[in-house]
């Protein structure tokens, strides 16, 4: 297999975050989203991540979720299935991540009984065809090293007519390969929008937050390092999506 420095980093940096995240104060590792024509009522607990939270309402909020079975795929620490599981109503939640330590912490973390946890590969599912109503996928595929296995699970995986909820970021010269591979991938694009406006927003508004957490869980020595992968103001990633070198997006497509 191809070396992918960035995928090694990104992996990195999760496994970093796992471990030393003692407190479950990192429930969500996406760049966020903000929209003041959608507005999102939270309580007092999850207020402090309404940006990230927002990534997910904003895809969720798209199709009828309620009595539906979901599965979010790259689920990371669970909280944004979480949130959908709470808010939604779906008949049954399942989330599958490469991480283990990111699933066991998910599993004792919530005790939703709609709710379940398992790691597993993208682009290998341990799951049956036909077995899903919705499938998310938020800020993941970029790690994914074949995204056309990816999507060839994702179909295989969801029911007749069922919905992939998906937002994700790439460079700006991957952007024409993506959509080939995503016009390829036997779903028809019911929605597609450029997102990343809303992603800079949203990284503006969370910025002293974010710092305030790396400050706190992250030593000296790496600090730039996580102000980067948090996509901070003045950070490289902060600087690659102001100037449209990544471009996010978020797309619905159905079976």
């Amino acid at each position: 297999m191809k070396f992918n420095l960035r995928e090694y980093m990104f992996r990195a940096w999760y496994w970093y975050v796992n471990k030393k995240d003692k407190n479950a104060e990192v429930l969500f590792m996406n760049y966020g989203y903000s929209d003041d024509n959608q507005i999102v009522n939270l309580n007092e607990k999850d207020e402090n991540n309404r940006y990230s939270i927002q990534l997910y309402h904003h895809l969720a909020n798209e199709v009828n979720i309620k009595d539906k079975d979901i599965l979010e795929i790259g689920c990371g620490r669970g909280g944004g299935l979480f949130y959908v599981t709470e808010t939604f109503s779906p008949k049954t939640a399942f989330g599958i991540d490469l991480d283990k330590i990111a699933v066991d912490f998910s599993n004792k973390h919530y005790t939703n009984k709609e709710l379940s946890f398992q790691q597993g590969d993208a682009q290998n599912l341990d799951l049956e065809d036909n077995s899903r109503d919705i499938i998310l996928n938020v800020e993941s595929s970029h790690r994914y090293p074949d995204m056309k296995s990816f999507l060839s699970e994702v179909s295989r995986i969801l029911k007749q007519d069922g919905y992939f909820l998906y937002t994700d970021f790439r460079y700006n010269h991957e952007m024409d390969e993506l959509k080939e591979q995503l016009n390829s991938s036997g779903l028809k694009i019911i929605k597609e929008k450029m997102i990343t406006p809303n992603v800079v927003r949203a990284l503006e508004l969370d910025d002293k937050r974010k710092r305030k957490l790396v400050d706190k869980l992250v030593p000296g020595l790496i600090k730039s390092i996580a102000l980067n992968f948090a996509g901070t103001i003045g950070s490289e990633t902060y600087s690659q999506f102001v100037e449209r070198k990544y471009i996010y997006y978020s797309y619905i497509l159905q079976k």
